[in-house]
């Protein structure tokens, strides 16, 4: 009698505990999923972030060990030595002899030296001649650059301000061959109370050495004025023979390293102009201050 009712009883029982049994199992799947999925991500986030981060830095350790190419000249000639005694004679002929050295700091990176001439020809006049070289130098710094770009940048510096000197007149400018990297003359007229002057300023650049070479004319006391071409190929002989002299200073080939160097400190900074290393015809003595004879 009571048989069915067990039956039924017990068939619900085994219903229930595999509706259980079939809820899990799906769960399950959803579980793994889930959480392969959440690992998944954070592995990845934390990978690419690592990844970030390594990549930042070897960049920026990088940058910071950039080497620096060396300078390759390491020195300077002595500045009054520069020209030969043939040379000097033909540029400044009553002051070959009369070299004197400008004020330097630091002879390996800056120096200069000038010339005065004045041919006195009595009540014919005179004739007035002066001459200044100057050398400027650059090192290459982690923190500036490498020495010949930073020569090349004040060698333009150099002209420009040649070729801007207020009261010229008949100003001209022409490329120089075979003074180093690149040379440029300029030369003008300039009037001064002392006379007509004839101005010639070449500047020239070699690795990373700036040569400025000043030579100026003029015929006083009704002398007649020097010629102009005659003065401008004067300069560029010169300064030809500067640019070799600094050339001979570092050896064949400029004797200077080309390794590069990492260290700063290794490098003083650049030099800037001294006050001997003036402009041209504004810093030629004035002939009124030598007696005649």
């Amino acid at each position: 009698m009571h048989q069915p009712a067990q039956r039924e009883h017990s068939d619900q029982q085994r219903a229930k505990r595999l509706s259980r049994l079939l809820v899990c199992a799906a769960a399950v799947p959803v579980m793994l999923i889930a959480t392969g999925c959440s690992s998944d991500s954070g592995s990845g986030d934390s990978s690419a972030k690592d990844t970030a981060g390594l990549g930042a830095t070897t960049s920026a350790d990088a940058t910071a060990a950039a080497p620096v190419q060396a300078a390759a000249y390491k020195k300077l000639p002595e500045p009054c030595a520069v020209l030969s005694k043939k040379t000097l004679t033909d540029l400044v002929p009553k002051g070959a002899t009369s070299g004197k050295e400008g004020a330097s700091s630091d002879v390996a990176s800056r120096g200069s030296c000038s010339w005065t001439s004045l041919d006195n020809n009595g009540v014919k006049g005179s004739q007035f001649r002066w001459l200044n070289v100057s050398l400027l130098r650059f090192d290459s710094s982690q923190t500036q650059g490498e020495g010949d770009k930073l020569a090349a940048a004040y060698y333009t510096k150099q002209v420009r301000e040649a070729q801007s000197v207020a009261g010229a007149k008949n100003a001209k400018s022409e490329p120089v061959a075979g003074a180093g990297d690149e040379a440029t003359a300029v030369r003008y007229d300039l009037k001064k109370k002392e006379g007509a002057f004839k101005q010639q300023t070449v500047v020239a650049r070699v690795e990373n050495v700036v040569v400025t070479l000043d030579y100026n004319g003029a015929g006083l006391a009704g002398e007649k004025a020097p010629s102009a071409d005659t003065l401008t190929k004067a300069a560029e002989k010169a300064v030809k023979e500067v640019v070799a002299a600094v050339t001979s200073a570092n050896g064949t080939g400029g004797g200077g390293t080309t390794a590069p160097s990492t260290s700063a400190s290794a490098s003083p900074s650049s030099p800037t102009p001294s006050k001997s290393a003036s402009k041209g015809a504004s810093a030629s003595p004035s002939p009124s201050a030598t007696k005649k004879s």
